[in-house]
């Protein structure tokens, strides 16, 4: 009895000092439910600062390079690409732009800055879910939030410093992409920890609406500060993500075990009472500490290889729409006429809304079917015809280009959701650990890290092909969610063959009952 109550004092020393206070106003302990919601909304607001801190250089761009504003609303650089759109004029330089992106090499420069973040954003994701299973989450996501928010600022800074050199941007992107990567294994495994795979899914997908607001959020306050000077659109977004970062470090659990709280899983692998002594049928789980599951390791667990070369070329597609997508809307004539930048940038939202719904929708089948792998394949095979008639059909109005394009966005990033979110928790807690819950962080890093990659390649690659057909830009796509598809057919066909196994025992197991199915 000293020992469980040493073992309670302890969990509750571990208890973040928001929580603590939360708990000293209302002088009660909070419950289960309560704890999932402040999770919930904390890893929600944190990643969707990163995507909003993320999403200011492509808005800036305008402005430190305005020959940009001629090539399209993108995040990407065309300037070695795409050929002068015939009947198109430049558009007004709103300002003189900032050296050294004024110049000629401006636009490439500003592309060298985005591989390079995406570069280190990358290889860091993979080191970032190696600390994170070894090192309290709660501390590396707030070191990643504060560390984005200060190297955010400081790239801001350039402006009232006026730095015009190219290597301190470079070097600030770079350290930027560097922090940005603890963030997404730090918060899928932190909600991984508090949440069940009965429901994960449907809760993930619902969650991992935060990329959507994030992107929309950074959009709208760098827009609104560009007025008062380039500066503050960096430093707004670094002071809000810092910010944030202190909320997680004085308010986020996280996991129910270092508060001393029982998850609702883990009391059901506890035994029925016996003589009012409880017994757990995992003895030593908790006695042992767990050790930390190793990078190469990690690649061994049964379905991150696959998964993590799925991801690759799911988040290829994904963000070729995410960065070209406004573009190809300007530069297509939809009805015989062609829309302006800011209008085509506006109705490309509703990609990001059509992959809201799917990935809620992706997650909700997954859970009913209880089949990630055939739920994604399935919807990579449906982005296939999908991306084709937008390609086709896209054109002919826009009522037809906004229904087409919504259905596109639900099946490309129905997928790239329900990976990144509830598969990688499920890998990341799965049986041949042997109970060892630590390799949520790593698997997470790993499964998304080798997306980010494609990510980084497939936007590079239509630059390239788009100068010469933007049909052979979305034969690529189709054939690159294929090919995501058909990197799940072995676990498919385990999902399908371990299904119809199941129904055959419970089949066999009616026949043999000797109790008649209907008593009158």
């Amino acid at each position: 009895m000293d020992s469980t109550g040493e073992q309670r004092s302890e969990a509750q020393d571990k208890r973040p000092i928001g929580v603590r206070f939360l708990e000293y106003i209302t002088g009660s302990r909070l419950s289960f439910r309560t704890y999932q919601t402040i999770v919930l909304v904390l890893t929600f607001l944190a990643y969707a600062s990163y995507h909003a801190t993320r999403k200011t250089t492509s808005i800036v761009k305008s402005v430190l390079d305005p020959e940009t504003t001629r090539l399209g609303f993108s995040h990407w650089s065309r300037f070695y690409f795409l050929r002068t759109v015939e009947g198109t004029e430049p558009k007004p330089r709103l300002k003189d732009g900032w050296s050294p992106f004024d110049t000629s090499d401006g636009t490439a420069m500003l592309g060298q800055i985005d591989v390079a973040f995406l570069s280190v954003y990358s290889l860091g994701m993979y080191f970032a879910g190696h600390l994170g299973d070894r090192f309290d989450l709660r501390i590396l996501l707030t070191i990643g939030m504060v560390g984005t928010g200060i190297f955010t600022s400081l790239f801001g800074a350039g402006y009232w410093l006026n730095i015009h050199s190219f290597y301190y941007f470079l070097a600030v992107q770079m350290l930027a992409g560097l922090f940005q990567s603890t963030g997404w294994p730090s918060v899928v495994a932190v909600v991984g920890n508090w949440f069940g795979k009965k429901k994960r899914g449907l809760i993930m997908g619902i969650w991992n609406a935060h990329t959507s607001i994030g992107n929309i959020s950074g959009s709208l306050i760098a827009s609104a500060l560009l007025k008062y000077g380039w500066g503050y659109s960096f430093a707004v977004p670094g002071l809000s993500i810092a910010l944030t970062g202190l909320m997680v470090f004085l308010f986020l659990p996280v996991c129910p075990e270092k508060i001393g709280i029982e998850s609702e899983e883990d009391s059901l692998l506890k035994s029925p009472k016996k003589n009012g002594i409880t017994e757990p049928l995992l003895e030593g789980r908790s006695d042992e500490k767990e050790k930390a599951v190793g990078f190469f390791e990690a690649w061994r667990i049964p379905g991150v290889a696959p998964f993590a070369l799925c991801l690759f070329f799911s988040k290829l597609v994904a963000y070729t729409f995410l960065y070209w997508l406004p573009f190809y809307i300007s530069h297509t004539a939809i009805d015989g006429s062609y829309l302006s930048d800011s209008t085509a940038g506006t109705l490309s939202t509703l990609f990001d809304v059509g992959g809201v719904v799917g990935g809620i929708l992706a997650g909700h089948i997954s859970d009913r079917l209880d089949a990630r792998a055939l739920t994604a394949a399935g919807f990579m095979y449906c982005a296939i015809p999908a991306l084709f008639f937008y390609r086709i059909y896209g054109s002919i109005s826009l009522y037809w280009n906004i229904a087409l394009m919504f259905v596109t966005g639900m099946f490309v990033n129905g997928p790239y959701a329900l990976i990144t979110t509830a598969v990688s928790a499920d890998l990341g807690t799965h049986s041949s650990l042997n109970g060892n819950s630590r390799a949520l962080a790593t698997v997470t890093a790993i499964i998304d890290g080798t997306g980010s990659v494609g990510a980084a390649i497939g936007p590079l690659l239509t630059g390239y092909i788009s100068a010469k057909s933007w049909s052979a830009v979305f034969t690529m796509l189709m054939s690159a969610a294929l090919v995501a598809g058909l990197l799940l057919m072995k676990l498919v066909v385990a999902e399908v063959s371990a299904k119809m196994e199941s129904a055959r025992l419970r089949a066999n197991w009616r026949q043999r009952s000797p109790v008649p199915e209907l008593l009158v």
